[in-house]
């Protein structure tokens, strides 16, 4: 949890380091504050900030690595790279429309399974199945701030994959991330035989909020709710999937 957290919280900050040395964070931004861009924090203290977040993973991460296997060293590496990357370096990736591939592998994929791994040191079909739709959930998330970041992105050229896609089809995107999980969860419930997973099907009535929202145009502000909502869906769609899968092991 802590390796987790703070990687997330120091992407973050990050984030808010290199769009505000860039100047992507203009006036004309609609989403929320941002540290640099906004003149509360200078660029120097953002990055520190940042460094320090991931050192706190970092030192986390290695007493996991030596407690399991110090394979998680270079896996954490990555893990940092990719934080930083996202919109610092001199190539970055969310520039280049890569944001959600990156999103699902590291807060999906590698989350998910390395989770999973730290517990029971093996990685098996059922970490890999629940990584999917925790996935596609977090690249939900980025979608919808992309979404309504396009006009300023476009002005700023930061070439996300929402202002590659154009508005219409970035919504028709945001709707498949957040219909994919309620149809993967029949399938790794049903498969694995921890049935008490699918009780996380009951989520779906709080993600038609922001699908109907997006599938009616809603944009500038409006779009804030809509990232609030997607995250409230992803928070009570992991509890309820993660508490299923645990509870619902099947005993011999």
């Amino acid at each position: 949890m802590v390796v987790a957290l703070a990687i997330q919280i120091g992407t973050n900050f990050a984030n808010d380091y290199s769009d505000g040395k860039r100047g992507t964070d203009s006036a004309d931004r609609v989403g929320p504050l941002r540290l640099v861009g906004s003149g509360l924090a200078s660029a120097g203290s953002v990055k520190r900030a940042a460094l320090g977040s991931f050192a706190v993973a970092a030192v986390a991460g290695l007493w996991l690595a030596l407690a399991t296997t110090l394979w998680l060293v270079p896996v954490g590496l990555v893990c940092f790279a990719a934080g930083w990357l996202y919109t610092g370096g001199p190539r970055p990736y969310g520039y280049a429309g890569l944001g959600e591939v990156f999103v699902f592998v590291f807060f999906g994929l590698v989350a998910t399974v390395g989770s999973a791994f730290v517990q029971v040191e093996r990685i098996d079909g059922v970490a890999v199945g629940a990584a999917i739709p925790v996935g596609l959930l977090a690249t939900a998330l980025l979608v919808a701030n992309n979404l309504r970041d396009i006009p300023t992105d476009a002005v700023a050229g930061k070439n996300t994959l929402a202002v590659r896609l154009g508005d219409r089809r970035t919504r028709l995107l945001y709707v498949a991330l957040m219909v994919g999980p309620f149809l993967c969860v029949p399938l790794i419930a049903g498969l694995s035989g921890r049935v008490f997973a699918a009780a996380s099907l009951f989520v779906v009535v709080l993600a038609r909020f922001p699908v109907q929202r997006v599938l009616e145009g809603a944009s500038g502000l409006d779009l804030i709710g809509v990232l609030g909502a997607t995250g409230r869906v992803q928070t009570v769609f992991g509890v309820l999937f993660a508490a299923g899968l645990f509870y619902g092991v099947p005993t011999a």
